[in-house]
């Protein structure tokens, strides 16, 4: 059961332009992202997908092996679905490219769980320790069933304790909440799905492409981490970055 990664790797960021290609120790971001990603023990192929023939000629430059896709994609699974013709194997890892310390362990560790359970999807969750993290809708929250399967995906904090002070939700242990670490693994057969699956409402509201999945019925698999992303989405977390790489 061969297994890819592929990260996506685009341009045109909103937040902050060109954020893939900027320097980051000497190197930029997905060259970090793609070192990590060799790291692993479990992968058969990595590939960078390009949203422009300017970062496939840098990645290539370094020695990835590279996949132009259209920069008018809108997320990186529809990256991956829109060139799943073109790459081989039966399961599939989103690993972003602004995601420069991301743990090849973790990575490890979802192929394993997939390879156990063969889980249409399959993700990475945190233990919520820090209050403010709960509250924060950029820190999106997962609700887990006792199997480990991922029920739905939030920007608020859920599940609500009817009853309990916000401020106890944390403190007293007695429902632990989770943070969304988000790198995918997908079947081959969830990501050639993609495109015939309507867009949703809800994930719309929440602007949250998983939702998808887990409305249309899909099951998502969860693996335990402590691994906290180092993502870099703004010239602060750019600083921040190149700060903990000296």
């Amino acid at each position: 059961m061969s297994v890819t990664i592929a990260i996506p790797a685009r341009l045109g960021s909103t937040r902050l332009p060109r954020k893939v290609l900027l320097d980051l120790g000497g190197k930029p971001v997905v060259q970090h992202v793609w070192e990590r990603v060799q790291k692993m023990r479990t992968a058969d192929r990595v590939v960078v997908l390009a949203d422009s023939e300017e970062v496939a000629e840098v990645a290539r430059g370094f020695g990835a092996e590279v996949l132009l896709t259209s920069p008018d994609c809108p997320s990186g699974t529809a990256r991956l679905a829109s060139v799943l013709d073109q790459l081989p194997g039966e399961f599939f890892l989103n690993v972003q490219g602004d995601e420069p310390c991301i743990d090849p362990a973790l990575l490890d560790a979802l192929v394993l769980r997939w390879r156990e359970t063969q889980c249409e999807l399959v993700t990475a969750v945190a233990r919520i320790h820090d209050p403010a993290k709960l509250t924060n809708p950029n820190v999106v929250k997962v609700v887990r069933g006792e199997n480990g399967r991922a029920v739905y995906f939030s920007r608020s904090p859920v599940p609500y304790r009817r009853g309990v002070a916000v401020a106890e939700w944390l403190a007293d242990g007695a429902v632990p909440y989770w943070s969304h670490i988000g790198v995918y693994g997908y079947a081959r057969a969830t990501v050639a799905g993609y495109a015939a699956l309507p867009v949703t409402r809800i994930e719309q509201i929440e602007s949250l492409e998983q939702l998808r999945f887990v409305e249309h019925g899909k099951v998502f698999q969860t693996v335990e981490t402590n691994y906290h992303p180092v993502a870099i989405d703004t010239a602060e977390d750019l600083e921040k970055a190149r700060q903990l790489f000296q």
